[in-house]
């Protein structure tokens, strides 16, 4: 396996991200030409922090399955948007250019998040190429920032009724009145989005469960493939909803929720 630790810096900040990669090697004895999907995982944490959580044990599952994957860790607070933005970009941009070298399928870049990493994971999807400075700054073609799929974990969507308004006040800071409409993504969807897979728990009392069902919804009236799964029990941020993600005060295992990631690797598996 080929494990780096990359600096992601972008125009006009001093602030530099990290993207971990782990890119699984062939096997002369097996194939030695294979490519595999990859996914890079933007851990939550409310735009202030990036969760331990929910990065490198759902790295391991995701290469226990066949696919690479990355983690970046993006800034978040002080920093403010559209900062993290651009560090995704640069990433997915760095993989696909480098698609050879790393054994990837240029046309399985997924992108998976959760909470506020799903924000900006759901960001990227639907600004991707809307937000035309990503690839000037880049000077780049769009279509190599393109992502192949969104994958959601209790995702922050909205900027409505239903937000969680810290992560947006920790994205946005001063200008959150001019931005928060903006920001609510169910509003930003677009033929352009990628098709995308979400799950979410009921009695979440944090993210509220209408931020998947709102991005959910607004993807499936442009007829943009969806999939969402809504579990009856547990509560925000589970992670992998197991013991190898549970927090140290003992929260976050959840037996009626593990099924996610099984799940959702099958949804790569047959990404089209």
């Amino acid at each position: 396996m080929l494990y780096q630790v990359l600096d992601v810096k972008v125009k006009g900040t001093e602030e530099t991200a990290k993207l971990y990669t782990y890119f699984l090697d062939n096997s002369e004895e097996m194939d030695p030409n294979r490519t595999r999907p990859v996914v890079v995982i933007c851990p939550g944490g409310a735009y202030g922090m990036t969760s331990d959580r929910e990065a490198e044990a759902i790295a391991m599952k995701f290469l226990g399955a066949g696919f690479h994957a990355a983690i970046l860790r993006y800034s978040v607070m002080p920093e403010r948007y559209p900062v993290a933005l651009r560090q995704l970009a640069y990433a997915v941009a760095h993989i696909r250019q480098h698609a050879g070298e790393y054994h990837v399928d240029p046309e399985k870049i997924i992108i998976q998040g959760s909470s506020a990493g799903g924000h900006l994971a759901a960001s990227y999807g639907v600004f991707w190429k809307k937000k035309t400075f990503l690839a000037k700054e880049l000077s780049i073609d769009p279509e190599i920032l393109r992502p192949n799929g969104l994958l959601l974990s209790y995702p922050v969507i909205t900027s409505g009724q239903k937000a969680h308004r810290g992560s947006f006040e920790n994205l946005l800071g001063e200008r959150y009145e001019e931005l928060a409409d903006e920001m609510s993504l169910e509003n930003q969807v677009s033929g352009d989005t990628p098709q995308t897979f979400l799950w979410h728990t009921a009695p979440d009392d944090v993210v509220p469960v209408e931020n998947s069902i709102l991005f959910f919804q607004a993807l499936h009236a442009l007829s943009v493939p969806a999939e969402l799964h809504i579990y009856p029990v547990g509560g925000h941020g589970l992670g992998l909803a197991d013991e190898e993600t549970r927090g140290r005060d003992g929260y976050g295992v959840q037996e009626e929720c593990r099924s996610w990631i099984s799940l959702a690797i099958d949804w790569i598996r047959h990404l089209q």
